[in-house]
């Protein structure tokens, strides 16, 4: 089929405005219904939309394995990601040295292949990685506890944060991951608790503790509450010469004097001190329905207050039956909330949602480069780089007017002009064992969005391409991706 650029598009968006019709709502709307048939990809009777809540874009192996054991099974396997063989994000992985390091090794390295191979690991595990649910986990404890690499310093340190916090306590107790969080040097760092002493006390960590790390803002603490807090931790800082980027307490510089936090009396105890109110904020009721509330926001609803108050509210009690065992947490959200369709509300894709979404289901191979993470630097979520501590938004309004950067990688993807990113579109199209272009069509639609296009939508977009329809040219798979990824209904998990 010849034709160019300009036909390209015009014949892309008329798939895209196709998908985006009343049949092809929000995949969430599916929930309250049965699965659709999905043809030559998966086996039937597993729905999209559920498994595309805990995934990044459910593969058809996904799909089948889910189908096969039942949906609680899936999860409970997924809950338990040291039982699933992850050799295969492992080796996409191996060559990145960086990860491996320490801070005093890096501290002379180039930044931008430090900051490279940082966020092309993130990448290729997201990416490849069957650990699929921890995947999603990782990130959002990596957002939860934000920590910007442009902030001076935090580079190296977030390297070491990432592995030693983020990863190993993601499906932990949030005990353990608040406890590594406090005594990360990449945490203190960002927030200026290295600096902080008993003349001067910084406020900024104790701030953001109490308000964005356990109690939220309406959690019941003062203003003198987080001022005796930031006494507390006075001397929490880093080291600077050898074992250079670790955690310290420096007796020195701390405050010896009384304090009072949230009620507690706290005798002077040095670090003591401060540990003992991240014991008591680990467990305090409001870090409970926090910790739940977004959990609920991530998986089922952008307002669960509101729309899942039900689920929130046995989220937060398992949260504090067994000492806030995260797993706990997840069982209420996943299976009590999630697969029986209880609270779930719209959830639109983040830019890393998206693209991810669009390399796994297409089958792509990538390297997970500089090229790719422009694309998400221009959606607005470049990994790791979110520069305010609330880190980067779990809800719809503000990624939903930056579409533009998401339509030129549908474009750019399905006719691979992404560097370091290859699709093989002759192979999907065979794969989709289809007869002629109206079942090529149908059966992209099922793979990419986990519902058959309606039949007047459908029967318009052939129309429109009218003897371009051509099964035998790769160019007719290429557009109809291209119009699929770029849908409204894609742009939807």
């Amino acid at each position: 089929m010849a034709i160019d650029r300009r036909e390209f598009l015009r014949l892309a968006a008329w798939v895209a405005a196709g998908a985006g019709a009343s049949a092809c709502a929000p995949i969430y709307r599916q929930l309250a219904g049965g699965a659709p048939a999905l043809g030559a990809w998966p086996s039937e009777g597993m729905d999209f939309a559920l498994l595309s809540r805990m995934t990044y874009g459910p593969r058809p192996e996904e799909r089948r394995r889910a189908a096969e054991i039942g949906l609680g099974n899936w999860i409970e396997e997924q809950l338990e990601p040291a039982t699933i063989d992850d050799s295969a994000a492992a080796w996409r992985v191996q060559s990145l040295e960086i990860l491996k390091s320490n801070a005093d090794e890096l501290d002379d390295g180039d930044e931008e292949e430090i900051l490279l191979q940082l966020q092309r690991g993130a990448l290729l595990r997201r990416a490849y990685s069957p650990r699929q649910l921890f995947e999603t986990l990782v990130e959002f404890w990596s957002d939860h506890f934000n920590i910007s690499i442009h902030k001076e310093g935090c580079l190296v340190l977030k390297i070491v944060d990432d592995r030693e916090v983020i990863r190993r306590h993601a499906m932990g107790t949030f005990r353990d991951v608040l406890w590594a969080s406090a005594h990360s040097p990449a945490m203190l760092v960002y927030l200026d608790q290295q600096v902080s002493d008993r003349v001067a006390p910084n406020e900024n960590y104790a701030r953001e503790l109490m308000e964005l790390h356990t109690l939220s803002v309406h959690g019941g603490y003062t203003q003198k509450d987080v001022m005796e807090l930031a006494r507390c931790l006075t001397g929490w800082t880093i080291k600077n010469h050898f074992w250079k980027g670790q955690f310290t307490f420096n007796p020195d510089l701390h405050d010896d004097g009384k304090k009072t936090v949230l009620g507690m009396a706290i005798a002077p105890a040095g670090q003591e001190e401060g540990e003992s109110v991240l014991e008591r904020l680990a467990h305090d009721p409001s870090t409970a329905h926090f910790i739940a509330t977004k959990l609920a926001r991530r998986f089922l609803h952008d307002q669960p207050e509101e729309g899942a108050p039900e689920i929130v509210a046995r989220a937060a009690a398992a949260f504090q039956r067994t000492g806030g065992d995260l797993k706990a947490v997840l069982r209420v959200v996943l299976l009590d909330g999630l697969a029986r369709g209880n609270g779930v509300g719209p959830k639109f894709k983040r830019p890393a949602d998206y693209v991810l979404s669009a390399l796994r289901l297409m089958g792509a191979e990538t390297d997970g480069g500089a090229v790719l993470q422009g694309y998400l630097g221009r959606m607005g979520q470049a990994t790791f780089e979110w520069p305010t501590p609330d880190g980067p938004p779990d809800v719809a309004a503000p990624w939903s007017g930056n579409l533009v950067p998401r339509w030129q990688f549908a474009l750019a993807l399905a006719r691979n002009e992404v560097e370091g990113t290859q699709v093989d579109m002759s192979q999907l199209a065979q794969a989709a064992q289809a007869s002629d272009p109206a079942g090529l069509l149908a059966e992209l639609s099922h793979l990419l969005l986990g519902v058959a296009l309606p039949p007047q939508a459908a029967d318009g977009i052939l129309a429109a391409f009218g003897d371009k329809a051509n099964m035998d040219d790769p160019l007719f798979a290429e557009v109809v991706t291209a119009g699929l990824l770029a849908s409204p209904a894609f742009q939807w998990r």
